[in-house]
C-alpha cells in the first residue's frame, strides 16, 4: 500500500495517509466513516453488521508464509505439519527434523485478523477454529519483529512484509513461494487483497481514483514489485483456490 500510495503522489499530486492495524481495522474504519480508503486481507464476515456495508475491491493475490529466525536449520514444513502445529500437537523442533528445543508459536490475537481466518479457513474448513498458543500479538509488524529475534519462534505473515524482513522463509510441501508458483496456485497458501472504497465519503471520488490507478499498469507494476501478484494475473486461482483445498482436506483427514 505504501509503494502504491507514493507512487500515486507522485502521478497525481495527491497525498494518502497510511495507518497500519490490520484487516478488520481496515474494514470497519470504513463502514465506520473514519477513514477513505481500506486494506484488507480478507473478505467482509457475512456473520458481521458493521461489516456488511464494505464495498470491497480485490486487487491482487498475496502469499501466506511460514517464517523462522535465521539460525533455524528448518527449510521446509508440510500442510500437514503446520495443521499440526496450530493444532497444538507439535511443541518441539525435533518434531519437524530440528533440534531438540521447544518451539514457540507465534499468532495473531482473535479469530478475525486477515493471517488467522485465512489460516482457520484453510488448515481448518472452519474460521472459528482455536489455533494452540501462548504467544499472541495485536499485528504483524511485532510478530515478525520476534520472529527475527527468536531462535525458538514460527509464525505465518504475508509475503510482501516478510521480504522486507531478516528471517527465512521456508518451503511449503517442498515449493518456495515464487511469484510464478503463487500465480499458478502451484504454492498453495495464497489469498485476495482488497481496497475497501467509503463511497460516503467527501473524498469518494479521489479515493476510487486512487484505486483506479492500482488496478491499472502502473499500479500492477508496482505490485509484482512487492512480491504479489495483480489479482486480473491470478484469475486461474479463483478455481484453483476451491479445488487445492478441498483435496487437501480430504488427504489430511485421512491420513489420521
Amino acid at each position: 500500500m505504501a509503494d502504491l500510495a507514493a507512487a500515486y503522489k507522485e502521478e497525481t499530486g495527491i497525498d494518502i495517509t497510511i495507518a497500519g492495524g490490520g484487516a478488520t481495522k481496515g474494514i470497519r474504519e470504513i463502514t465506520g466513516n473514519q477513514a477513505d480508503i481500506g486494506g484488507a486481507c480478507r473478505f467482509k464476515l457475512d456473520s458481521s453488521r458493521v461489516e456488511a456495508s464494505a464495498n470491497m475491491i480485490p486487487v491482487a493475490w498475496d502469499a501466506l508464509v511460514v517464517v523462522v529466525h535465521n539460525s533455524n536449520p528448518i527449510d521446509s514444513i508440510s500442510l500437514v505439519q503446520l495443521r499440526e502445529l496450530y493444532r497444538g500437537k507439535i511443541t518441539n523442533w525435533s518434531q519437524l527434523g530440528g533440534a531438540d528445543q521447544p518451539l514457540e508459536l507465534l499468532i495473531r490475537k482473535g479469530k478475525i485478523s486477515g493471517v488467522g481466518y485465512t489460516l482457520r479457513q484453510h488448515l481448518f474448513e472452519d474460521p472459528k477454529a482455536s489455533f494452540i498458543s501462548k504467544h499472541e500479538f495485536p499485528s504483524s509488524g511485532p510478530l515478525e519483529k520476534t520472529v527475527e529475534k527468536n531462535p525458538n519462534a514460527i509464525a505465518v505473515t504475508g509475503i510482501a512484509s516478510a521480504h522486507k524482513r531478516d528471517f527465512k522463509i521456508l518451503k511449503l510441501e517442498g515449493k518456495e513461494p515464487s511469484f510464478e508458483k503463487i500465480r499458478t496456485g502451484n504454492y498453495l497458501l495464497y489469498r485476495p487483497l482488497y481496497l475497501v472504497h467509503n463511497r460516503h465519503s467527501p473524498n469518494s471520488r479521489e479515493s476510487n481514483r486512487f484505486i483506479q490507478f492500482a488496478l491499472g499498469p502502473k499500479g500492477r507494476e508496482i505490485i509484482r514489485k512487492n512480491d504479489v501478484v495483480p489479482y486480473f494475473d491470478g484469475m486461474l486461482l479463483l478455481q484453483k483456490r476451491m479445488e487445492h483445498w478441498k483435496q487437501f482436506v480430504r488427504e489430511a483427514l485421512a491420513k489420521q
